[in-house]
């Protein structure tokens, strides 16, 4: 397996028309889908005033989004990013001219978003294999389950704790 390179708005790499791009916030990845010509659609947070990005913490809370299409060095900004059709293997792509066709359709609609239901990685793996995965939700929805099964036998362990000290008086 080839190592993954990275790049970033000054080493571009050559990403093709429909490619998934992971680009590396500082907590997060942020995805978007490959058009072409330096261009990439992805979903911004719903605000008043300027446009945000998801890179500010607003959008951990957003419930809304807008389908976007910008330069690809504009959403990168100063952070790195790769080209990951990590799913291929998984999921047979739709041919490009129909996830271009799609995306294009979708730019400047307002659409719901849910950090673990419905990302930026659901969103654009939806148009390139008409299946919206997201691996970054799914690690996250496990951390809290666990966390919550943790919680509650701590809970129950703590119940039957003080029932047996109930007793020994």
């Amino acid at each position: 397996m080839a190592a993954i390179e990275s790049f970033s708005a000054t080493h571009p790499g050559d990403p093709e028309p429909g490619d998934l791009i992971e680009i590396f916030r500082p907590a997060y990845q942020h995805w978007a889908l490959y058009l072409g010509d330096g261009y990439v659609i992805n979903v911004t947070p719903v605000d008043e005033g300027p446009p945000a990005t998801f890179s500010s913490a607003k959008s951990v809370f957003s419930r809304k989004a807008r389908v976007r299409m910008q330069l690809l060095k504009d959403v990168v900004g100063n952070d790195t990013y790769h080209i990951n059709n990590k799913y291929d293997g998984t999921y047979a792509p739709l041919p490009v001219e129909e996830i271009i066709r799609r995306a294009e359709y979708l730019i400047d609609q307002e659409v719901s978003y849910d950090l673990l239901s419905n990302n930026c990685e659901h969103f654009v793996t939806l148009l390139r294999y008409g299946e919206g995965v997201s691996s970054q939700a799914n690690r996250a929805i496990s951390a809290i389950g666990f966390v919550t099964a943790a919680a509650g036998a701590f809970s129950l362990l703590g119940l039957l704790r003080s029932r047996s000290r109930e007793r020994q008086y």
